[in-house]
């Protein structure tokens, strides 16, 4: 008998399992896991709703201050990062 996955296993495991890309065993394992937990089942069924969601928006362009702002954020915090 495989032994059930605990919830943090299932989170790791849940973006391949979203895009199907997912082994068929551990895919199998999975579903058992959210037929079990309510917990995980929720988690899962939200982030699905999220990504159809997402996926029927049309792109919206980030306005140039803000794109800039957000780089020079991002460039200070790799550089606190690397130090």
């Amino acid at each position: 008998m495989t032994p059930l996955l605990t919830c943090k296993q299932f989170l790791e495991e849940l973006s391949d399992y979203l895009d199907e890309n997912a082994d068929p065993e551990v895919r199998a394992r999975l579903e058992k896991h959210i037929s079990e937990c309510p917990n995980c089942f929720v988690i899962c069924d939200t982030t699905k709703k999220t990504i159809r969601v997402y996926k029927g928006m049309d792109p919206y362009p980030i306005p140039n201050d803000v794109e800039s702002r957000l780089m020079a954020a991002l460039e200070k915090k790799m550089a606190a990062k690397a130090h």
